[in-house]
């Protein structure tokens, strides 16, 4: 059974092209600074709001047309694999990512959901044995259930977090027998709703035991080359959420000694809502050597909430692929699209249409890049901007050379001190050459 008859799979057509389903710009193996786009930008699909997304908002109920819906949710599960599979193939991305409870439905039980997800891991690991389709990572919803109403490793229920730990076992057991090659943490209730009743030292330390159990099972089955990966959120559904930004989960990391193993998942819109931008995160993810794997999606600024919009911003985007360029690529991690259609794009074809305009914009986006690179723009820049520090008592600061006492004598011998302008304008400007 094909569930997309309509859409033949999508090939490189060129900017000129008037065909909605042919890529404008990803040309998977065009060379960009001696490298294919498809390894730079290692593309994959988000399960979740390609294949379980509803389309219902607070408002109102599902829109989207889906044909593998089924009375029986173990079909409806199966369905969705082969919908899935067909998907990648035709689309022409490499890899896919899912939490645990998208492919299965839970049941009854906690047996039983397990249960379920052998079955339905059976298909996928049959499905990627088909294709050559890779999983990017996989991860444990331990947000979803309601009894993860009090978080999952922060809840102050014991029985809850067994439950949470048994689920983190069952998702490194799955990535070992599917190739993973990162397991993702992402907090979704790990946070707190109010702090009056609230220990967050508890709380946090209670995380940390988890995270290094995973990191002990995954040696003790061999699988000792997986990567952790983090990912920050600053809040929603909780009021405040422990991830909050790359430098407070980096923070986390380093007091709890995990940064051997982990690394930072960074999403798009999860930066709109701490108030940074995406370059913003990422540069601060390469400044620990953590820039571990994104979710590509853009937030809309005059909305509080996490709208998972499909990236279209190609200035976003160059930063961002500039970003990947000068951490020397992205791999294991990788672009997953963490994007959802619209509520009005409820055809099953407006899922092939979202993520051709996501994977145009960041093909545009890596050739911007790469120019930028090239050229050294942000690099001659930087280094006019401290030159001073290149000689001098500049030279002698970065050298350690000097104390309070010499910067204090050098401080008052020096009768001028004078900046130079930035001309940032101008920069903004160039930049925006370079773009369009």
């Amino acid at each position: 059974m094909t569930f997309f008859p309509n859409v033949e799979k999508i090939k490189y057509e060129g900017k000129n092209t008037e065909n909605p389903f042919a890529f404008r710009y990803y040309n998977p193996e065009e060379l960009v600074l001696g490298k294919s786009m498809k390894d730079h930008l290692r593309f994959a699909v988000a399960y979740w709001h390609t294949f379980v997304n509803e389309g219902n908002d607070p408002f109102g109920v599902g829109v989207n047309q889906r044909t593998w819906l089924a009375e029986d949710p173990m079909e409806t599960a199966k369905n969705r694999v082969e919908a899935a599979f067909e998907f990648y193939q035709k689309l022409g991305v490499d890899y896919f990512c899912f939490h645990d409870m998208d492919v299965a439905p839970y049941g009854d039980s906690l047996e039983t959901f397990f249960k379920n997800l052998d079955e339905i891991v059976d298909l996928i690991e049959e499905k990627m044995k088909e294709t050559g389709i890779k999983l990017l990572w996989n991860t444990a919803d331990r947000h979803a259930n309601p009894i993860y109403v009090n978080g999952a490793a922060s809840s102050n229920n014991a029985d809850v977090y067994a439950v949470s730990a048994a689920q983190v076992k069952k998702g490194i057991d799955i990535s070992k027998r599917l190739g993973g090659k990162n397991f993702v943490f992402w907090g979704g209730r790990e946070g707190y709703e109010n702090l009056l009743n609230t220990d967050m030292a508890f709380e946090e330390a209670n995380i940390a035991r988890l995270y290094n159990m995973a990191i002990d099972y995954s040696n003790e089955i061999g699988h000792g080359d997986l990567t952790f990966l983090l990912e920050p959120k600053p809040k929603e559904p909780m009021k405040h959420q422990y991830d909050f930004d790359a430098a407070t989960t980096m923070a986390f990391l380093q007091k709890y000694d995990l940064t051997d193993r982990f690394k930072l998942n960074l999403e798009a819109n999860h930066a709109t809502l701490a108030g940074h931008t995406f370059e913003h995160e990422m540069a601060v993810a390469r400044s620990y050597n953590a820039l571990g794997s994104l979710d590509a999606n853009q937030g809309d600024l005059l909305l509080g909430w996490d709208t998972d919009e499909f990236p279209t911003d190609l200035y976003s985007v160059t930063l961002t692929m500039y970003e990947v360029l000068e951490n020397g690529g992205i791999e294991p991690g990788g672009i997953n699209f963490d994007a959802k259609v619209r509520r009005t794009s409820f055809e099953m074809e407006d899922l092939f249409l979202a993520h051709i305009a996501g994977m145009d914009t960041f093909a545009r986006g890596l050739k911007a890049a790469a120019r930028l690179k090239e050229d050294r723009f942000f690099d001659k820049i930087k280094e006019e901007r401290y030159a001073s520090y290149q000689e001098g008592i500049g030279k002698d600061i970065i050298d350690d050379k000097t104390d309070l006492k010499s910067l204090f004598d050098y401080a008052l011998s020096n009768k001028t001190v004078t900046n130079k302008s930035g001309h940032i304008e101008a920069v903004k400007a160039r930049l925006n050459d370079y773009i369009y």
